[in-house]
């Protein structure tokens, strides 16, 4: 199973930096046992051909829990282009795929060369025709090359003048619909992928359900990923960028602590902030501790790798003090009121961030979900506009803290956002 790039036209050799592989050394590692190589063809002023393949272990791919009877050994996985080979050759392929090669050449991320790319052999039930149907809206040229007359195992060229990184984020997405099953269970963190990697073309694809229903196989995910009305999943993303926005504007903001970092989705997004070079994700949960480490060892092209760091809100850590920014990103509602007054104690005056920023659910906008009771079964309040004003004003003991307040999600004339969220800055860092 192979993936091969050409490129024609001036500043080609530029692929190189953006692969961030040296044209002169083979590139040989092994991923879970499987052998992976990326070796350069042609590497001239205006022409370059580069493949990267793997050399799979017939053995690892049928030692694992599931494999319980023979058909794991009679298959092609070891033979086809399918989302085992990109699991395989993702980390690889990163710095390309997130668009982060060194600065000096972060230029040639944008700029579109006109790349030929030939993927194979792909095992599919797709007709010729509907695999054109995934590749043609995205600008590409589709020519399709069967090994045998029944047409299952093909060989793909797409040729498209586009951008490296817009290409590969469409393979990355595509092969695996064009595969008949996935090889690792499918959970919230491939819908994460396939929204991270589709930004920007796949919610206009003609094909859209059908990528959809293909790459996520199981119904809740799909249905949760395709809804129209507001939904707790897009409200995430909205506070997780508002709140990796915020941050970036910041003057200092080169050590974080996400607090409650849960399953680790913030501190994924705040790994790739430039300028970060302390990031804590703090969370007394072992199983959603375990959960974050597996995202986090996913990450490619990050500014700094997120610490897993067990930690409460109730018990001091000397490890928190003095950072720049500290995050609490729907905690506090979790939290019993009356034990909240000690926690922001701590929070402000031992721990003494820079910045703090907090959020929590508007409860006037509960109205717009038709809600008469709590969001959450394990929300022990929430606050309406005015309400969290207030308290965090009266937190403000010492007044040492400038705030400022905005609000996140669909506005609405009457009840506001769905999430409000206050900036705690220290005075002397206002501009």
């Amino acid at each position: 199973m192979q993936l091969t790039i050409r490129a024609k036209g001036e500043n080609v050799k530029a692929i190189s930096y953006l692969l961030s592989k040296n044209p002169n050394n083979l590139y040989e590692r092994r991923v879970r046992e499987h052998l992976v190589r990326l070796v350069y063809h042609e590497f001239t002023e205006t022409n370059l051909a580069v493949t990267i393949f793997v050399t799979p272990d017939s053995l690892a791919l049928v030692q694992n829990d599931h494999a319980l009877d023979i058909t794991h050994y009679i298959n092609d996985r070891e033979f086809a282009a399918s989302s085992i080979f990109l699991s395989l050759i993702r980390s690889a392929l990163g710095t390309a795929l997130n668009g982060k090669p060194k600065e000096a050449y972060s230029e040639w991320v944008l700029h579109s060369f006109a790349f030929e790319f030939e993927v194979g052999p792909i095992a599919s039930t797709m007709t010729n025709e509907e695999i054109s149907d995934l590749f043609e809206p995205l600008g590409y040229t589709v020519s399709i090359e069967a090994i045998h007359h029944q047409q299952r195992a093909r060989f793909l060229t797409l040729s498209a003048d586009i951008t490296l990184q817009q290409a590969l984020q469409h393979l990355f997405v595509l092969i695996p619909v064009l595969d008949d099953y996935k090889h690792y269970f499918i959970d919230q963190l491939e819908v994460d992928k396939l929204n991270r990697y589709g930004e920007g073309w796949l919610a206009t694809h003609p094909m859209k359900e059908v990528i959809y229903k293909k790459a996520l196989r199981f119904s809740h995910l799909y249905a949760k990923s395709t809804k129209a009305k507001p939904s707790t999943n897009s409200l995430n993303t909205l506070r997780y960028e508002k709140i990796v926005e915020t941050i970036k504007q910041l003057p200092r903001k080169s050590s974080i602590v996400d607090l409650g970092s849960g399953e680790g989705k913030l501190s994924s997004l705040l790994a790739y902030i430039e300028g970060v070079e302390e990031l804590l994700a703090v969370e007394p949960s072992e199983i959603a501790m375990k959960k974050a480490l597996k995202r986090f060892e996913a990450l490619e092209g990050v500014s700094v790798s997120p610490t897993p760091t067990w930690g409460s809100l109730f018990y001091y850590d000397a490890r928190l003090q003095h950072k720049d920014v500290i995050v609490l990103c729907e905690v506090i509602e979790h939290i019993d009121e009356e034990r909240l007054p000690k926690i922001m104690s701590l929070l402000l005056t031992q721990y003494s961030p820079q910045t703090l920023i907090l959020t929590t659910p508007n409860a006037e906008y509960n109205k717009v979900y038709e809600l008469n009771t709590l969001r959450h079964n394990d929300h022990r309040f929430e606050w309406t506009r005015e309400q969290f004003q207030e308290w965090c004003s009266t937190m403000n003991t010492h007044e040492q803290y400038e705030l400022s307040f905005t609000g996140i999600g669909d506005r609405h004339e009457l009840y506001g956002q769905p999430t409000q969220m206050c900036i705690f800055r220290k005075k002397e860092m206002s501009l």
